[in-house]
């Protein structure tokens, strides 16, 4: 591990060179992320994202947490919409659809197609998962790491109630995109995580790394399934001095996504300390909206004492990511 001491000037590049490992996943993700790098060197972060959303669609492997965190990074992101690429088009998707064609429900973008293009070649040329990924990072001049939790398949799924009353079986994508998140969700299941393997270097980047954040993604559908993959929930709790996350939860609600339809399904409630508790065997630290400071005491009982962090959380722009960010990372470490 590096040596490293408390920043000088907090949110400078110059006053906290350190190692950070994200675990990640989603929009929220992506915006902290643009934040984080505008503190620490971009070659100094290492980003574990979740694949358990991961799909195939028209034959092509599609990663839609790695391409948010790729896209987000590259600043090629759309702002509005939170996800894909700007000044996107869909005219193939909506072609797709009129021909009646089988996944035309998963909206790929003309620009973000060629990202999956590129990817299936490179899959189809016999690269891991991790060596596109890297291969596709280079591409669009990102100089962080991003590593997919795992190189082997793992797919998130939802058992749920749809509007008849029937219980389905589906994949995390159909139950958010093609049925937008409107069936009540009874169990959540990472299927393969069993038999999956950590992406190589993960572990070790854990091991060395000076801060771990998870950032305000969802618990459930974008941080669970990584700490599911066997040894990382391992590596971060033989870390927990060194960790912190950031609620996604603001005022009982998530800022994006459907946090609020997965958490209950695990006996959580939607909030920042229900994020917390779900979390409290990770974590040396946890930072929260201002809106939620009433909830600091119990939320520092439930880790024990680790430090709680009240400041403004919702990443309007990159300048409220990069104080959010130099926030989190004050919160843990040798320094702090």
């Amino acid at each position: 591990m590096r040596a490293w001491g408390k920043p000088r000037v907090a949110g400078t590049r110059e006053d906290m060179r350190v190692g950070v490992v994200a675990l990640a996943g989603g929009v929220g993700a992506g915006k902290f992320l643009r934040g984080l790098v505008g503190v620490v060197p971009p070659e100094d972060v290492t980003v574990v994202v979740n694949t358990g959303d991961d799909l195939v669609v028209h034959g092509l492997h599609v990663s839609p947490d790695l391409d948010s965190v790729l896209y987000w990074l590259a600043g090629a992101m759309d702002r509005e919409r939170g996800w894909g690429r700007a000044d996107e088009s869909f005219r193939t998707t909506a072609e797709l659809r009129r021909l009646g064609a089988d996944g035309a429900w998963f909206g790929l973008g003309d620009l973000d197609l060629a990202t999956h293009l590129l990817r299936a070649r490179l899959l189809r040329d016999g690269h891991s998962l991790s060596a596109a990924t890297a291969e596709l990072a280079r591409r669009f001049g990102v100089a962080t790491r991003l590593l997919p939790m795992t190189d082997d398949p793992v797919a998130t799924r939802l058992s749920v109630i749809d509007e008849s009353g029937r219980e389905r079986d589906l994949h995390f994508q159909e139950y958010w995109v093609a049925r937008e998140a409107r069936d009540r969700v009874l169990a959540i299941r990472y299927v393969g995580a069993d038999a999956a393997r950590p992406a190589p270097g993960i572990l070790q980047a854990v091991e060395e790394a000076d801060r771990i954040v998870i950032c305000p993604s969802n618990p459930i559908a974008s941080i669970d399934p990584i700490l599911a993959v066997p040894g990382i929930r391992g590596a971060v709790e033989a870390a927990r001095d060194r960790v912190v996350a950031i609620s996604p939860i603001i005022g009982g609600a998530p800022v994006r996504g459907m946090a609020d339809k997965l958490l209950p399904a695990v006996g959580e409630a939607v909030s920042a300390t229900g994020v917390a508790r779900h979390y409290r065997k990770l974590l040396g630290a946890y930072v929260i909206d201002r809106v939620d400071a009433a909830a600091r005491p119990e939320i520092e009982g439930l880790l024990d004492g680790g430090t709680v962090a009240v400041v403004d959380t919702l990443m309007v722009d990159d300048a409220v990511a990069t104080s959010l960010a130099a926030a989190a990372l004050a919160c843990v470490g040798a320094g702090a």
